[in-house]
Formats: C-alpha cells, sequence, structure tokens
C-alpha cells in the first residue's frame, strides 16, 4: 500500500492541496506508516491534523484492525482513566460491571489521541507505561493486561510551553513524537485556498440540492488575502453559510467580506501593530473619563479666582496644578500658564476684570476646555457612528463596557 502515489493518497482521502509542507507531511506518514513508530501530529486548530492517523492507519498492517479517534479534551478528567483504561465494577461510583477501555479495545490496531496535551498528569503516567511496556492496569484492579496498540497523538499547543509550565511531561512527549508530523496553517497554503473552497461549495451544492456557489474575481482576492485563523474547518463553515444564505451564487468582493470578522487584519506583522494601537487608544479614553476628579479641583479653583476681583496670588502647587491640568485637557495645546507662575517664589497678581487683557483670554480658555462631557459625548457618538450604532463595537472602541455605554447614552440622550 505504500507504494501508492502521493496524489493516489489525495484521492482516496479527499485531500485537496499541493503545497510543500502539506505534501512533505503526508510523504512522512506514508513512510511511518509500515512501522510501528509513535507519532506526534502538530498544527493548528482546524488544518486537519485527523486525517494524518487515519492515513498512516490505512496504509500499515493494522488495517484490518480497530482505528479509535479520542478526543482527550472533551473527556472529564475523573472518567478519562476508565475510558482509555477501563475499570472494574465497584471501582468508583456509579461503576455497576466492568469496562474495557480503549486500549484493550483497540489491541492490535490504532488509536489516535487528539488533544493529548489536555490529558491530566496521573493518565499521562498510565500512557507512558503503555508506550514503554505495552501494559496497563485497569481502574480499581491490579491484574496487568498487554495491548499491542499503535498510537498516533495530536495537539495544537506549544507542548514545550506546557512543558515548562508543567503540564506535560517531557518524558511522554519523546515517547509520543518519535516521528513528528506538522501540517501548515491554510495562510501558508495560498494556492490551496480556491481549490479547497471550490470543493467546499461542490460539496454544499450537493448536500443542499442547489447550484454550487461561485467567486467573482474580486472575492478571489479577499479569499486569499484573508489570514484563516480557523484554517480550513472556518472555511467550510464560511461555505456552508454563504451556500445556505445568500440567493445570487456568484459572489462577489462585498458580499464575501460581509462573511470575514469585521475590521481584522490578520497579518503577523500588522496584528502586533493594531494591538499596539487599540491598547493606546483605550488608555487615552480611560484617561478622559477618569480625569473628571482632577476636572472638578481645577473647576472649584477657577470659581475660587472669579470670586476674586482684585488680586489673588496663586501657590507654588496651585499654579503646578493648573499648568497641568489646563494642558491635559486641552490635550498638549501649547496654551499654558506662563512658565513664570509656576516658580517657588509669590506670583505677580493675576488681575480679571479687564475683557481685553491676556489675563482674560487665558480665563476665557480655561472655561472653553472644562467642558469634558461634550468631549466625552462626541467621542461615543463619533464611535457609535463609525459602527452603525453596533453598541458592542462601540464600548470596545472607546475601552469601556457596554453597560457603561449605556449609561453614557441615556444620560446623553445620544441617538445612534
Amino acid at each position: 500500500m505504500s507504494t501508492m502515489s502521493l496524489q493516489q493518497i489525495k484521492q482516496r482521502f479527499g485531500i485537496i492541496g499541493n503545497a510543500p509542507q502539506l505534501n512533505r507531511a503526508l510523504e512522512v506518514a506514508i513512510q511511518v506508516a509500515p512501522t510501528d513508530i509513535s507519532v506526534l501530529v502538530t498544527g493548528e486548530s482546524g488544518t486537519g491534523k485527523e486525517i494524518i492517523p487515519q492515513v498512516i492507519h490505512q496504509l500499515s498492517t493494522r488495517k484490518h484492525n480497530e482505528y479509535i479517534a479520542v478526543n482527550c479534551g472533551a473527556i472529564p478528567e475523573g472518567t478519562i482513566d476508565s475510558e482509555l483504561f477501563g475499570h472494574e465494577k465497584g471501582s468508583f461510583t456509579g461503576a455497576t460491571g466492568s469496562r474495557q477501555g480503549y486500549f484493550e479495545v483497540a489491541d492490535g490496531g490504532t488509536i489516535f489521541l487528539d488533544e493529548v496535551a489536555e490529558l491530566p498528569m496521573q493518565t499521562q503516567v498510565r500512557l507512558l507505561r503503555v508506550l514503554e511496556t505495552g501494559e496497563f492496569i485497569r481502574v480499581g484492579s491490579s491484574k496487568v493486561i498487554k495491548t499491542n496498540v499503535r498510537v498516533v497523538a495530536a495537539t495544537n499547543e506549544n507542548i514545550q510551553h506546557a512543558i515548562q509550565s508543567g503540564k506535560f511531561r517531557e518524558d511522554l512527549l519523546y515517547r509520543l513524537s518519535t516521528v513528528p508530523i506538522s501540517l501548515p496553517p491554510l495562510r501558508q497554503r495560498q494556492d490551496d485556498i480556491y481549490l479547497l473552497f471550490r470543493k467546499f461549495a461542490s460539496d454544499f451544492a450537493e448536500k443542499y440540492r442547489m447550484p454550487a456557489v461561485k467567486l467573482t474575481p474580486d472575492a478571489v482576492e479577499v479569499l486569499n488575502a484573508y489570514h484563516w485563523p480557523g484554517n480550513i474547518r472556518q472555511l467550510k463553515n464560511l461555505v456552508e453559510q454563504i451556500s445556505v444564505i445568500e440567493q445570487e451564487r456568484d459572489i462577489n468582493g462585498t458580499c464575501l467580506q460581509s462573511y470575514l470578522p469585521q475590521a481584522e487584519d490578520f497579518s503577523p506583522v500588522i496584528v502586533g501593530v493594531q494591538e499596539a494601537k487599540i491598547d493606546e487608544r483605550e488608555l487615552m479614553y480611560k484617561f478622559l473619563f477618569d480625569m473628571k476628579n482632577d476636572l472638578n479641583e481645577l473647576k472649584k479653583l477657577v470659581v475660587e479666582l472669579l470670586n476674586h476681583q482684585g488680586d489673588f496670588n496663586l501657590s507654588h502647587d496651585q499654579a503646578a496644578m493648573v499648568n497641568r491640568l489646563y494642558h491635559d485637557i486641552n490635550l498638549g495645546e501649547q496654551r499654558i500658564l506662563p512658565s513664570a507662575q509656576i516658580k517657588s517664589e509669590p506670583v505677580k497678581p493675576v488681575v480679571y476684570g479687564e475683557p481685553d487683557t491676556e489675563d482674560y483670554e487665558l480665563h476665557e480658555d480655561v472655561q472653553e476646555s472644562l467642558s469634558l462631557e461634550d468631549r466625552e459625548k462626541e467621542l461615543i457618538q463619533k464611535a457609535l457612528d463609525k459602527h452603525r450604532g453596533r453598541r458592542k463595537y462601540a464600548a470596545e472602541e472607546l475601552g469601556i463596557s457596554e453597560r457603561t455605554l449605556y449609561r453614557k447614552i441615556k444620560e446623553y440622550d445620544i441617538q445612534g
């Protein structure tokens, strides 16, 4: 069976694509299939890791025996040992009879352990013993059972990080990954994306008995430019949505874009830049909203100044606070109190009274800048307009909770 060509293997298992990384993964799987070597398949979620153990099993001498796929992350920690290794009657509450585990049922066959990094530590110890000696013990028993099982494991986690954090045993990694196979993410298979789209479109057309959807040239560009964080699984889900929802069978770029997460450019380089900008913007908005306390203090000081029509000497701390708050409120504008007024010695009296004096103009500037509520209302309105009234995204843009946004909208009677 291992003499089959790569193309024949793809046709038999329904594998679409010609990316070099994909071809390499399949070639390694074909080479190790006739052996009993343990294999660890790595790759992001949704890359199709489950197809590799199927290829290995079907091309091996074990193909006529059991093939069992186990999602280790879907089985509760309290029952995983029983599922894998079986249990004896009365070994725990609810164990009304003896039960064979997967390693016993699959004797002579293959077990695929998906999400193997999710296994509890005590289960990892049991698995390590099976891999080293071919022996295990049922839960609640002392009898050693022999098994001859080929183990293929898969994970989308960084195993080295899991080992460093104490989540995964290093010795188990070496036993599992005698031969590692890595599947590439969809974004690294540019030429395969459109091929997969057409395959899924054909499959869903047959399933739902309707003409297959087709992409216009601009839609193909959108398809290939997208990052596909969910990989093949996400692409398949998108094609099914479009096939069922859209009445038109010719899908243009605008239509396709509406099915992709909004305002996201998943390029690895751009992601970091965007996140940095978002963090900076959120900090700015939070700063503006939290600055009200300082602003109230400034208002009190200004009122006190206005109540004195004669001379009024500002202390060093008062002048410094006015200078700082006035600069902050104006968001960096270079209209600040004269530097002479923040010296430690008594300052020159500030006289309010003559409307054409420089001091009066400074007073007017301060008064205009005190309406933070107007700025806050304006920012909220802009965020709502930007996201077409969708309050969830507007709240994320502003860096506040939806509950706070709702309260602000009601408080300011904002329409949107």
